[in-house]
């Protein structure tokens, strides 16, 4: 659900996270994502569905492991999308994408197991949990695992702030 493109003078809004992201990249990565995860709920259950669903579950843990950065979707964004298109006016952080991707990933095992295990249906609710996330990030660009870590975000500086005397 996420690609960008760093820049070396760019900087994070966090100390100590890598350089930011083009905000524009995970919406077309998003696509990408939904385009593979509709396949696969298309293709269900068969074979294909699972093959569609373990290359998504690479994609998403690369984009966890090693940040947005990394993910075969982001190479195309940077290879064939961000040349045809200006600079962006801000870069953004990459935690919130790189924590959607850990989301993703999460929703891509959930309907692996379901879909190799038998259970079509839990499959098929995992993976399309996992698609109205892309379509929401694709065509609105809400982000949904990005809002939820922001929210995590605001709930531990909450809790800090209550326990401080």
């Amino acid at each position: 659900m996420s690609a960008s493109i760093s820049t070396p003078s760019s900087t994070s809004s966090r100390p100590g996270t890598p350089a930011g992201i083009d905000p524009r990249g995970p919406r077309v990565v998003a696509t990408l994502t939904a385009v593979v995860l509709a396949g696969a709920l298309l293709a269900a259950p068969s074979s294909l569905t699972v093959v569609l669903l373990a290359a998504q579950a690479v994609v998403f843990a690369v984009g966890a492991l090693r940040g947005v950065q990394h993910t075969p979707y982001s190479w195309l964004f940077r290879t064939l999308v961000r040349p045809r298109l200006a600079p962006p006016t801000e870069l953004e952080d990459p935690a919130p994408p790189r924590f959607a991707q850990a989301v993703g990933l999460g929703f891509a095992l959930v309907a692996l197991a379901g879909y190799l295990s038998g259970a079509a249906l839990l499959g098929a609710v995992a993976t399309g949990a996992a698609l109205a996330a892309a379509f929401l990030n694709a065509a609105f660009g809400f982000c949904l695992g990005c809002e939820m870590y922001l929210l995590g975000l605001r709930l531990r500086s909450s809790e800090r702030v209550e326990t401080t005397p």
